[in-house]
């Protein structure tokens, strides 16, 4: 299976994402787990990346598209892959489908979720994070213990973008960059737009209702 999933922030895509690798047995790939690894091993990317995510601004497509192409070379993406916040751009999903060529394999769906501006302005409300990457929410997702991490333990907190100011912008962005990527997929008759609004639970049952669908 070889899979996009796009939806904007706070849609649940990440989660989904962690949820079919495990149940695919294949890599869910992160653009953002993919830079931050890069900037702490101090590679070429990570280097570059750094200088701009360290300014709040999104890191290139040409910086972003290179660092996909090399992760897609590696041995464990032979059985298949989900790329999560990757193509963000016409760019990007054009630069992709010539990657796949080159390897002589194709996409085998797009999944978008969908979910309207005031619920992800509550998720992004009330997320929280942990240094070691878990994230919860204080009604939908709470840890076991209020505050703590289920894996580390740690104390976990509010992230300073975590407003309505910065999710209506992010989500503006979002829309004018993303919605040209849905319809480029939507003419290869892949794109499949699903409804993300409800619980973790009801959004896993919507897209493995989708996949079994395409089986």
């Amino acid at each position: 299976m070889r899979m996009v999933l796009l939806g904007p922030p706070n849609s649940g895509k990440g989660t989904q994402a962690v949820r079919l690798a495990k149940r695919y047995g294949i890599p869910a790939i992160s653009t953002g787990d993919m830079f931050r690894q890069a900037v702490r091993a101090r590679t070429p990317v990570g280097r570059t990346a750094k200088e701009y995510m360290d300014q709040g601004l999104l890191v290139p497509d040409d910086v972003t598209i290179e660092a996909v192409k090399e992760r897609l070379r590696k041995p464990d993406i032979r059985d298949g892959f989900i790329l999560d916040g990757f193509p963000r751009s016409l760019e990007q999903a054009t630069a992709l489908t010539a990657i796949l060529q080159e390897a002589e394999v194709r996409l085998d769906v797009v999944l978008s979720l969908e979910v309207p501006e005031d619920l992800l302005v509550k998720r992004a409300i009330g997320r929280r994070v942990c240094k070691c990457g878990a994230t919860y929410h204080v009604t939908n997702d709470p840890p076991k213990v209020e505050g703590k991490c289920d894996t580390c333990g740690q104390q976990l907190f509010h992230r300073r973008d975590d407003t309505a100011e910065v999710v209506a912008e992010r989500l503006k962005t979002y829309v004018e960059k993303t919605e040209p990527v849905k319809e480029y997929y939507r003419r290869q008759g892949i794109l499949l737009e699903l409804d993300g609004s409800g619980s973790i639970e009801h959004s896993s049952g919507v897209v493995d209702r989708a996949l079994e669908m395409l089986s």
